[in-house]
């Protein structure tokens, strides 16, 4: 994939931050001492954990430079790491192994979460946020239009995304946890426009089929068919903004 724009993917930081908020607010660990942040782009969420677990040692991983770059600017005290979430194995067990919004990223998640787990020490946890659009429309729409005119560019991109329902991961982890909790949440996003959309997924469920494009007209075209369908597919409320429902998965799975 090209780089990684943490101006682009901060452009709506509240919204991307609120549910790693929830997510560290539900984790029922008291005073972890080693926390790792996997995949912690621009550290957004990172600082969540600090701010919860101030005494703990508290690690950001990620493989964009782009993000690190961006985390070591705003959060100088790191320590930021670059990583990468598939080949990664702990030195020793992290009472804490969190990761927000990037594991729909990596493929495999059947030897993948059982590995995450395992570097989790004895009375801690793995916890995980991830995108849960298998039904949306903004799910739909795109690959509506990658079908439409771009299906041989875009072919490797319909794979670039790797979620399971809900029971895959309870079947995966149940066994191998002393507890698990595992919930859905849809998010009611107020944007003031349909380009605003476009923006939200051109920071990360689109990056994956602009890539697969050969130059920038052709990336053109294709923002532009996917803004019409946008256009089309969400209808504006009474003064002028649009409601954008995005649902994310979560679980945390405790040693």
């Amino acid at each position: 994939m090209a780089n990684w724009s943490p101006d682009l993917y901060l452009k709506f930081n509240a919204e991307r931050t609120q549910p790693a908020a929830d997510l560290v607010n539900r984790i029922a660990i008291d005073n972890p001492q080693r926390v790792i942040d996997l995949g912690c782009g621009p550290g957004n969420s990172t600082s969540l954990l600090r701010l919860r677990w101030p005494r703990a040692e508290v690690t950001g991983l990620d493989n964009s430079g782009e993000m690190l770059s961006k985390a070591a600017k705003d959060w100088p005290a790191g320590p930021w790491v670059e990583g990468d979430i598939a080949t990664w194995h702990a030195n020793q067990p992290y009472d804490l192994v969190f990761t927000n919004a990037a594991l729909q990223w990596v493929p495999g998640h059947d030897t993948l979460l059982p590995q995450l787990l395992d570097q989790v020490s004895a009375g801690g946890a793995l916890a995980v946020q991830m995108p849960a659009q298998f039904d949306s429309n903004i799910h739909r729409l795109i690959l509506r239009v990658a079908h439409s005119a771009w299906r041989d560019e875009t072919e490797g991109a319909l794979r670039s995304v790797y979620v399971g329902r809900p029971s895959f991961y309870y079947d995966l982890l149940m066994a191998r946890s002393s507890k698990l909790d595992l919930w859905l949440t849809e998010y009611i996003h107020i944007m003031p426009d349909a380009e605003a959309i476009l923006d939200w997924v051109r920071a990360t469920a689109l990056r994956p089929f602009l890539d697969t494009l050969k130059n920038d007209n052709q990336r053109e075209q294709f923002q532009a068919q996917v803004l019409e369908a946008i256009a089309t597919e969400y209808s504006q409320q009474a003064d002028g903004r649009i409601l954008f429902p995005f649902r994310r998965l979560f679980f945390i799975a405790y040693r």
